[in-house]
């Protein structure tokens, strides 16, 4: 018997037996563990004799868990995008695929985006707070961004990226991008110019980040970086929490330039004593950017293909395949 191991909690993975049983031509059996540590993760394949592991983030799977799963598991499937809890590299070595669900919400974080950014630069969050508590005053708040008078800088311009960026180019006065990855022709295709971490930090009225954690980027938006930045300028950060340097962006809205954030994504997640959460000038949501049941429907059919691919002998789809 093919055996998958779901190592985070089932929630919306409920559906993920019947859709694999749709795809597969072999049986394949789920079991389900709760798993958060990596030595969890080796207890949990030994217990159930898993041939692949399908966690979200949850599920830390660093190299010494890869080797000691190397040979049981075939593949580790990221139930979502970002696959920075799994050794990517060691997994390679070991000859254990990683795959992940690479475009299930692209639209509705790229919407997630626009959401905060307009939010944040409108004062949209302290507005609401004022009027919760009684107020009706249009000027308890800095003065709104007029976005049309803004420049836009995205961290990372990679699929959703591009997608925000064929709004924002019709709202804002310009729009760059930092992405040591992405050629200038690709920025251009979208009315974007190219630009060093810097020159965008210190351009950017409106900094977004959409850049993935890897080694490169973990707290890449520090204290320098929040001082570059323009007088006013508001920091939105739909990528990943510990891209910017949580401690840097409070002191930058406590002393400037930083007038206002708005964040999907934190360090710690639920946060634990955050100098973010809680502020008034800080619109926080609970890494919610992905969601909407298309979203959801999408991400089953994902990985439930992958999953089927694995089973049936064909390996990992290159559409999925991480390493």
């Amino acid at each position: 018997m093919f055996t998958v191991l779901v190592s985070d909690g089932m929630g919306m993975l409920g559906a993920l037996p019947d859709a694999v049983a749709d795809r597969a031509t072999r049986d394949v059996a789920f079991e389900h563990r709760r798993v958060e540590t990596g030595e969890g993760l080796v207890a949990a394949v030994d217990d159930t004799g898993a041939d692949v592991v399908v966690g979200g983030p949850e599920t830390p799977v660093p190299a010494e868990t890869i080797a000691e799963i190397d040979g049981d598991v075939a593949a580790i499937v990221r139930a979502g995008v970002g696959v920075d809890a799994i050794d990517c590299a060691a997994a390679a070595d070991h000859g254990v695929a990683v795959a992940n669900a690479p475009s299930y919400c692209t639209r509705e974080v790229g919407e997630h985006a626009l959401s905060l950014v307009f939010g944040a630069a409108r004062r949209l969050h302290e507005y609401d707070r004022q009027t919760r508590r009684g107020g009706w005053a249009w000027d308890d708040a800095p003065a709104p961004l007029r976005l049309a008078d803004a420049t836009v800088g995205f961290v990372g311009f990679g699929e959703i990226a591009r997608g925000v960026a064929d709004t924002a180019t019709t709202v804002a006065e310009s729009v760059i991008a930092y992405d040591p990855y992405v050629d200038a022709a690709t920025a251009e295709r979208h009315g974007v110019a190219m630009a060093e971490f810097e020159a965008v930090c210190a351009q950017s009225d409106v900094l977004v980040v959409f850049a993935p954690l890897t080694e490169e980027t973990r707290g890449l938006v520090d204290e320098a970086a929040c001082n570059r930045l323009p007088e006013g300028a508001v920091v939105v950060n739909v990528g990943r929490g510990a891209v910017v340097d949580d401690a840097a962006l409070a002191g930058a809205l406590e002393d400037g330039p930083v007038s206002a954030a708005a964040l999907d994504v934190l360090p710690t997640e639920p946060p634990v004593e955050s100098p973010l959460v809680g502020r008034s000038d800080v619109l926080v949501t609970p890494h919610c950017g992905w969601y909407s049941e298309a979203a959801a429907e999408s991400l089953v059919a994902s990985l439930a293909g992958t999953v089927a691919a694995v089973a049936d002998g064909d390996g990992v789809p290159e559409r999925t395949r991480v390493a």
